[in-house]
C-alpha cells in the first residue's frame, strides 16, 4: 500500500526523520505513535506531498485515493449533509453532468457508474455518519456557518470517513469529540475496509482500532505487530529490565488498589471497584515505563477546609432565565470528592463546571460555598487565551506579583519548566507545554478543588501518565470532565450523568457505560432502518407505477418512431422534398422524446 523507503525531513536545521524505511501492507490499520514534536503530523504533509522529503521516497500503489480531515472548510449557506457529499467529487461531478448531457451513450454511462458507486445510496451513509459523530436529523440540514469550529472539525471528519479513500489519513480525531461520539468512531474504524493511519494519545482509542503500531522515535519509524498495549509491553522490554519495571509496576497497582479497598464494600461503588480490579489484572510493564518517560509535574497541597466543601440545592442553571440547561440539580461536593462527569457534548457538563467555579450563577435555587474555598479552573480553550509574546514567567509574575523571583521559578519548576522553557515565549511553546503551563497557573495558590475541562486534549500519552499521578497524588478534590476514559478510571471515584437536563449518580463503571451508549445506538439504527424500510417501500410502489406509465410511453413512441421511419423511405416522400422536411422534423422531436423517456426510465431504475 505505502512505503517510506530511507527517507529523511529536516526542518529550520532540526532533523526529525533519518534514513528510515517502514512498509505499511494494504488493509491495516495502523496508529502513528511518539511524543509530542516528533514529527508525527509533519509524515502525514509528507504522505500528502504538503512538503518535500529532503532524501529518500514514499512509494504508493498505483492510482490509490488519500484522504485527510481538511482544516478549512466552507463557511457559508451549505447544510452540513451536503458539505459531506460534496466531498466525494466523482459523485458531484457524475450527477451536475447528467443534468447537461444529451448524448445517449454518455448518459447511460453516468447513470451506470452512479449505480456501481452507490450514489443514491450517498445521502444515507452521509446522515449515518454525522448522526455518529454527534449531529441530530435537524443539525444536518442547517447551513455550515450556523456552527463553531469545534462541530466544523466533526463535518471534516465526517467528509473524510465519508469518501471512504484507500489510505486514510487521521490526526487526533477525537480531540473534539465527547466520550458517546468517540464509542461510535472507534466501532467505525474497527469495521473500515481500508488502510488508515491513526494518530492518537488516547491509548482506549488505540488499543481498540488499531492492529499494528509505527513508533516515531529517535529519528527513527519502528513497525509493531497489534495494539497500543501490546506496542507498549515490547517496547518496554527493550528499554529496561523486568524487575526494574516489576518494582514499578506494584507501586502503581497499590495506588489502584487503595481506592478498592476504600470502596469495595460500598454497594454504589462496587462496579466501580471490580473495574478496578479488572484495570489491576490486565496492567503490564506499560505504566511505570512512560511514568519513567514523562516530565512529571505537582500540585500543590491545600490546607484542609471542613466538607462538604459546596453544596448545591433545587438549582437550575442555564444561560436564559426562561430555558435552564440543567433542572433541580442537588449535589454535595467533599474535599476529597474526585467526580467525573459523563454525558454527551450540548448535555450541559461544561454548564455544571461554570456553575461550581462561580462563573455561572444559577438561575433559582441555593449554591453554598465554604468561605475559605480556592477554586482551580482549567479549560481547553485557555490555551488560545494566553499572550503568546509574553513567558511562561513573565505570565506567572502578572498573576502573583508580590512573589520573589526564585519563587515564581520554584513554582514553574514543579510543572517541568526550567530556567530556559520559563523564559520562552509562549508562541514557541508546544500545546502539551501550554498545557502545563494552564495547569500551573490554575493551581498556584493550592486550591482545593480543581475543575478539569477536557485537560488532556494537547497531552501525549506520557504526559498523560505523568498528569495522572499528579492527580491521584493531589490531596484535594477533583472534578472531571474528560473524554480519555484511561484518565476517568485512574482518578475518578465517582461518576455523574448529565443527561436530559438532569444530574444523576451513575454507580456502574465505564465499561457499562460504553455498552449502554452502543445499544442506545443499535435501537437507534434498528429504529432508522425501520423507517427507511417503510419509507423505501412507499417509493418503490410510486416509482414502480411510474416505471409502467414510462415504460408505456417509450412503447409508443418507439412504435412511432418506426412509423415515421417508415414514412422516410415512402416513394412520395423521396420525391417531394418539402414532405421529407416536414417528416424529419417529426422523427427528430419524437426520438428526442423517447431519449427523455428513456432517461427519466434509467434514473427511475437507479433510484
Amino acid at each position: 500500500m505505502i512505503e517510506f523507503k530511507n527517507i529523511t525531513y529536516r526542518i529550520a536545521g532540526r532533523t526529525l526523520i533519518d534514513k528510515s524505511s517502514v512498509a505499511i501492507p494494504e488493509g491495516h490499520h495502523v496508529g502513528l505513535v511518539g511524543q509530542n514534536g516528533t514529527g508525527k503530523s509533519t509524515l502525514f504533509k509528507l504522505i500528502n506531498k504538503e512538503i518535500e522529503l529532503d532524501a529518500g521516497d514514499i512509494i504508493t500503489n498505483s492510482g490509490i485515493t488519500i484522504g485527510v480531515v481538511k482544516q478549512d472548510l466552507k463557511n457559508d449557506d451549505t447544510s452540513l449533509l451536503d458539505v459531506v457529499l460534496e466531498a466525494d467529487t466523482e459523485r458531484t461531478e457524475l450527477l451536475n453532468e447528467a443534468e447537461s448531457a444529451t448524448d445517449p451513450d454518455r448518459i447511460s454511462d453516468i447513470y451506470t457508474r452512479l449505480s456501481d458507486i452507490h450514489a443514491y445510496e450517498a445521502p444515507s451513509k452521509a446522515s449515518i455518519i454525522l448522526s455518529g459523530l454527534g449531529f441530530s436529523v435537524a443539525d444536518q440540514s442547517q447551513p455550515i456557518s450556523n456552527f463553531s469550529g469545534g462541530w466544523k472539525m466533526r463535518v471534516a471528519l465526517a467528509a473524510a470517513l465519508f469518501c471512504e479513500p484507500d489510505l486514510l489519513l487521521l490526526d487526533e480525531p477525537t480531540n473534539h469529540l465527547d466520550f458517546e461520539a468517540i464509542i461510535w468512531l472507534e466501532e467505525y474504524l474497527v469495521k473500515y475496509p481500508k488502510t488508515y493511519i491513526l494518530i492518537s494519545h488516547d491509548r482506549e482509542t488505540l488499543n481498540k482500532t488499531v492492529n499494528h503500531v509505527i513508533h516515531l522515535d529517535q529519528l527513527k519509524l519502528s513497525m509493531y505487530t497489534g495494539n497500543y498495549d501490546q506496542f507498549e509491553s515490547t517496547h518496554a522490554q527493550k528499554r529496561m529490565g523486568h524487575q526494574a519495571l516489576f518494582e514499578k509496576q506494584q507501586a502503581h497497582k497499590k495506588k489502584m488498589m487503595e481506592f478498592v479497598n476504600r470502596f469495595g464494600a460500598k454497594a454504589s461503588k462496587a462496579k466501580q471497584s471490580q473495574s478496578r480490579l479488572k484495570a489491576i489484572e490486565r496492567m503490564d510493564m506499560v505504566d511505570a515505563l512512560i511514568s519513567e518517560r514523562s516530565t512529571s509535574f505537582k500540585f500543590p497541597e491545600p490546607e484542609n477546609i471542613p466538607s462538604p466543601i459546596i453544596t448545591i440545592e433545587k438549582a437550575d442553571v442555564g444561560y436564559e432565565i426562561d430555558k435552564p440547561v440543567l433542572k433541580k440539580v442537588n449535589l454535595s461536593i467533599t474535599n476529597d470528592s474526585r467526580i467525573a462527569l459523563l454525558g454527551a457534548n450540548g448535555n450541559g457538563k461544561s454548564t455544571l463546571i461554570k456553575l461550581i467555579s462561580g462563573k455561572l450563577k444559577q438561575l433559582n435555587g441555593s449554591i453554598d460555598k465554604n468561605k475559605k474555598l480556592r477554586v482551580g479552573y482549567f479549560a481547553q480553550h485557555q490555551t488560545d487565551e494566553l499572550d503568546i509574546e509574553s513567558t511562561p514567567f513573565d505570565t506567572l509574575r502578572s498573576i502573583v506579583r508580590d512573589y520573589p523571583d526564585h519563587k515564581v521559578r520554584a513554582i514553574l519548576g514543579k510543572f517541568g519548566f526550567d530556567k530556559g522553557k520559563s523564559d520562552t515565549k509562549v508562541a514557541e511553546l508546544s500545546g502539551g507545554e501550554k498545557s502545563r503551563l494552564l495547569f500551573c497557573l490554575m493551581s498556584y495558590d493550592a486550591p482545593h478543588i480543581m475543575l478539569l475541562d477536557e485537560p488532556t486534549n494537547h497531552l501525549d500519552i506520557d504526559a498523560r501518565a505523568a498528569l495522572i499521578n499528579a492527580l491521584n497524588n493531589y490531596n484535594g478534590c477533583i472534578i472531571i470532565v474528560s473524554h480519555d476514559p484511561h484518565l476517568v478510571e485512574a482518578v475518578a471515584d465517582e461518576l455523574l450523568l448529565i443527561k436530559d437536563g438532569a444530574v444523576t449518580s451513575y454507580n456502574d463503571d465505564l465499561i457499562a457505560y460504553r455498552k449502554l451508549i452502543i445499544d442506545q445506538r443499535r435501537d437507534e439504527r434498528a429504529k432508522e432502518k425501520k423507517k427507511k424500510k417503510s419509507e423505501k417501500g412507499e417509493k418503490k410502489l410510486k416509482n414502480d407505477k411510474l416505471a409502467i406509465g414510462l415504460e408505456r410511453d417509450i412503447k409508443k413512441l418507439t412504435m412511432k418512431l418506426s412509423e415515421i421511419e417508415s414514412e422516410m423511405i415512402s416513394p412520395e416522400a423521396i420525391k417531394n422534398s418539402a414532405l421529407m422536411g416536414k417528416i424529419l422534423e417529426k422523427h427528430n422531436k419524437t426520438q428526442k422524446d423517447l431519449e427523455i423517456k428513456e432517461n427519466k426510465w434509467l434514473e427511475e431504475q437507479n433510484l
